[in-house]
């Protein structure tokens, strides 16, 4: 990691030492429902990675809300409720979505009188004719395949607590944005958003993404681990697409599986791999918390950023 100088680095070991409220362990129900598919965590991690986490959070929140309150003070306005945001950034494949469900269980057990809410920028995508009509549905995942200006509204109107607001959802079935499906968030107290676009830099926008994240936390690893991670759940995708037609990966399923897995390979090397080197690994270093994976999942290092 190029960009050390910058963060604390913590073993593993010493990190769990900085978990210090109690709290009733996770159930394997409870954690089988925050996993992603192929995703591999375990009760330790939770113990010894994601409760330090969310324990660090907990700090950045108290922190906040004095902040808001003296913000108030200061202007003689009244107070307002302005939601608390946490940004999750990495690769595809790498674990994101699972860090963002699991925090959002642990933040929703720490804090029973809040609403904490989660939400994917996958929805945030061109529908795939708007992709196909630009010429750029090859291009998918890369920045200027989402509608950034859309975000940001989005998260403008969350930030200012404007009440319900829809966010467009995103099927991985159909492997499309989900025409007239919504996403409702309304007014929580802490909103995780997660994507592999989050931290990223914007190209005609004044306005970036994380300017609206209160901490900020990257999922890291090689890019080969990745590619491993990517083409396993490719797999696991084709093994419970088989019995429905309607779902993206049926024709794969059903098909030559050598084939299939070759087509995978081709789309990591030729989109996911450049768009990984290019646009979503240059935006670690912009993270709060990074946390480093190695073989199966397992958080080795976490860096915490120093300034």
């Amino acid at each position: 990691m190029q960009d050390e100088m910058n963060y604390y680095r913590i073993s593993r070991d010493e990190w769990r030492r900085f978990y210090r409220n109690g709290m009733a362990p996770l159930t394997q129900a409870e954690l089988d429902q925050a996993k992603s598919l192929n995703d591999q965590i375990s009760l330790e991690d939770v113990r010894e990675i994601y409760l330090p986490l969310r324990h660090l959070i907990h700090v950045y929140y108290d922190q906040y809300q004095a902040q808001q309150h003296d913000r108030t003070n200061f202007l003689r306005v009244r107070a307002h409720k302005t939601p608390f945001i946490v940004g999750i950034a990495g690769s595809v494949a790498v674990g994101k979505s699972t860090t963002a469900r699991l925090l959002e269980i642990l933040l929703t057990r720490a804090y029973p009188t809040k609403r904490i809410q989660n939400i994917t920028t996958d929805g945030f995508l061109y529908p795939n004719a708007e992709l196909k009509q630009r010429k750029i549905l090859e291009r998918k995942g890369f920045p200027e395949s989402y509608d950034m200006q859309r975000l940001i509204n989005f998260l403008t109107d969350v930030k200012n607590n404007k009440g319900p607001v829809k966010a467009p959802k995103y099927s991985h079935q159909i492997y499309d944005v989900i025409p007239n499906e919504y996403d409702v968030i309304d007014s929580p107290d802490i909103l995780i958003v997660e994507g592999i676009n989050v931290l990223q830099l914007p190209s005609n926008q004044l306005v970036y993404v994380s300017d609206f994240f209160d901490i900020s936390v990257y999922v890291d690893a090689e890019p080969n681990l990745i590619e491993k991670w990517y083409l396993d759940r490719f797999k696991v995708l084709l093994d419970t697409a088989f019995t429905d037609p309607t779902n993206y990966y049926y024709s794969y399923a059903v098909g030559d599986r050598a084939a299939a897995l070759k087509m995978a390979r081709h789309v990591w090397e030729t989109n996911d791999l450049p768009n990984l080197k290019e646009y979503i690994l240059p935006t670690r270093n912009r993270a709060d918390v990074i946390l480093h994976k190695t073989n199966n999942h397992k958080i080795d290092h976490v860096y915490f950023r120093k300034f």
